[in-house]
């Protein structure tokens, strides 16, 4: 369709309500609404909320913009000198972020397209990131798609971005000249939507424990306005084999010359972020991540530099999806003998690029485990993709997974987009709790499997594939293929190697071993709440199933922590840190030695209650009598 036909329909329906059957039914809905609202048809300019109410909608969307601001940099890097606007809002509309060059800045605040303006179809008229928003769907707009004329000379590609329930949580948007207009954009969009997403997640389910976990811990720097460092921890000592008279030599900016040290640093929310980045020293380079930004809370102006270990460096599908593995197998910790045989066999496997199904209860880490497989492998330098196979319709599989070709929906999508597995290439495809796809689904997903070739919806040509599968189930998988809930053939095929995490209540040294990092973990961080435990709350611990998990028991010790108004964490604790329907008698009492006793005999005696009573001295009733009093269960401790 040309500009000039797009102008007619246009023309057609706000001057004369004549609808054209071309329009997309989601740009038809949208105009008919804003005709129905009165909204001019020659306005359109955003208008700015107070920055105080500005302020309060970026502090409330804090999470999005942590985790979108990388994201949005490395594509903003890719289309730098294409003129383009980059902008995030929130789910309502508000425009919380913008990047653009120059000549950009201009148009845009003529229209008053900038931070902390409102951008919905109520406020501007018809445009890609209201019916992106309103109506979940990523969409290109070009001239005289939008309803208000000053939007005329635009083009805008933009997609929703969903939280962990897969609800919208904001939008991103690639806004430039309409003449300028490719098809490519929104793909580019699109992908940097699904990396967004795979990241806003995985901070959500495991931030406290990465941070929980100490053999990863980061370097961490403070300068001072003349750029040179007064403070280091020893992981920086460490990293840079450098002791802090030495460190104070170096001038910050030709330390690392990649990084932006403009004044912006100096105000606080300005931070500079980069995955891969060089730290300059006098007889060698480092790569690092990095990320400097304004240390708000420090009694002097200074700027907090941050440096993550690099042992991989990240490719250009990375930085522009965001799809990348964080974990290696020395994050993860255990006591445990069986968990130890555990991560022994996933070592070996790192080294093969054969089919993984790793198989355990919610909770017990098993994105994390394959993350690690796939940092210690061949495939490190490639993406790692994961898809949630439980939180994707049933309608979008295929296109969510094989992609889709222009015109395959007829309409719905102007654009093509790939799919996971093309954006899995040379690298990981993680497909999280693949018994929950349906049995129809499975023959398709088999088949690609098998021949490692994916055709997109809408195409015929068949797109060869060099990627590495790991699939994960939180139910035993043989057993749902007796069941019939599962195909028997795509069973084998991902059952090529196997692993089984045990749940936590069967890896009862590892309760009190992950309880006590992270405990001290949250103590280093807040120190002003910093608090003690008693030994009867690890026995309660220690007692409890964890249904749950790790996830669970990561949870529960936090919930205490910050609930918890006293300096200590004690029996009374444990109904902050449980499950709330646990009563007084699953927990144990205030006669801690006894209590320990008891558990010390049990798991001397491997969870036999006769042989733990005979070393106690006392007969098997009384045993049992008092493992109620106290809420121990002794098949936690088998």
């Amino acid at each position: 369709m040309t500009a000039d036909d797009r102008m007619q329909i246009w023309a057609d329906y706000v001057f004369e309500d004549r609808m054209d059957p071309r329009v997309r039914p989601e740009i038809a809905d949208s105009w008919r609404k804003c005709k129905a609202a009165g909204l001019n048809p020659t306005g359109g300019e955003g208008k700015k909320v107070y920055e105080k109410v500005y302020n309060s909608i970026r502090a409330a969307n804090w999470q999005l913009l942590d985790t979108a601001m990388p994201i949005m940099q490395a594509v903003f890097e890719i289309v730098r000198k294409t003129h383009y606007l980059l902008v995030l809002t929130d789910s309502v509309g508000y425009v919380l972020e913008t990047m653009g060059d120059d000549n950009i800045a201009t148009k845009q605040t003529d229209l008053r397209f900038t931070k902390g303006a409102l951008w919905n179809s109520y406020a501007v008229g018809t445009n890609a990131i209201s019916i992106a928003l309103e109506y979940d769907t990523p969409i290109q707009t070009i001239g005289a798609d939008h309803y208000c004329r000053s939007h005329h000379g635009w083009t805008c590609s933009a997609a929703p971005i969903h939280g962990l329930n897969g609800e919208i949580i904001g939008c991103i948007d690639l806004s430039g000249e309409a003449s300028t207009a490719h098809e490519h954009t929104l793909g580019l969009i699109l992908a940097a939507a699904y990396g967004i997403e795979g990241q806003y997640k995985l901070k959500n389910n495991a931030e406290v424990m990465q941070s929980a976990l100490e053999s990863a811990a980061d370097s961490v720097i403070l300068i001072g306005e003349n750029y040179r460092a007064f403070w280091m921890n020893s992981e920086a000592k460490d990293l840079l084999r450098l002791s802090l008279d030495d460190l104070r030599e170096y001038d910050f900016r030709a330390l690392i010359p990649d990084a932006d040290w403009s004044k912006g640093l100096w105000t606080r929310g300005e931070r500079f972020f980069s995955d891969d980045t060089r730290v300059i020293l006098q007889n060698d380079t480092l790569r690092c991540g990095v990320e400097i930004s304004y240390l708000a809370s420090y009694g002097t102006a200074a700027l907090r530099v941050t440096l993550k270990k690099q042992k991989h460096l990240i490719n250009s599908v990375n930085k522009l999806t965001g799809n990348r593995a964080s974990y290696v197998f020395e994050d993860i910790c255990t006591q445990d003998d069986g968990m130890k045989k555990v991560l022994f066999l996933a070592k070996k496997f790192a080294s093969y690029d054969g089919n993984i199904l790793i198989e355990g209860e919610s909770g017990t880490g098993k994105e994390l485990l394959a993350q690690a497989i796939h940092n210690a492998g061949s495939r490190a330098k490639g993406p790692f993709v994961t898809v949630n196979c439980a939180s994707i319709p049933r309608d979008m599989l295929e296109a969510e997974l094989f992609g889709y070709e222009r015109g395959a929906f007829g309409g719905r999508f102007e654009e093509g987009a790939p799919g996971h597995f093309e954006l899995a290439r040379k690298g990981t495809l993680f497909l999280d709790e693949v018994s929950e796809l349906p049995l129809e689904f499975q023959a398709k997903l088999l088949r690609i499997v098998e021949t490692h070739s994916v055709t997109r919806i809408g195409g015929a040509q068949e797109i060869a594939l060099d990627i590495r599968i790991i699939a994960s189930s939180n139910q035993p998988l043989e057993q749902l293929v007796q069941a019939g809930y599962f195909r028997k053939d795509l069973f084998y095929r991902l059952n090529v190697l196997k692993l089984e995490i045990p749940p936590l209540r069967s890896r009862i040294q590892d309760v009190d071993y992950c309880a006590e990092k992270f405990v001290a973990r949250l103590n280093e961080f807040y120190p002003d709440q910093r608090k003690t435990v008693a030994p009867e709350f690890y026995a309660g611990l220690t007692a409890y199933s964890w249904p749950g998990n790790v996830r669970e028991l990561q949870n529960g010790i936090e919930r205490a922590f910050f609930s918890e108004d006293g300096s200590v964490l004690t029996r009374e604790s444990l109904r902050l840190a449980v499950d709330q329907t646990v009563g007084d008698d699953r927990l144990p009492q205030k006669n801690s030695g006894e209590a320990g006793a008891l558990m010390s005999a049990l798991i001397t005696s491997g969870g036999d209650v006769a042989k733990a009573a005979e070393s106690l001295e006392i007969s098997r009733a009384t045993m049992y009598r008092k493992m109620k009093k106290y809420g121990i269960n002794a098949k936690a401790v088998k």
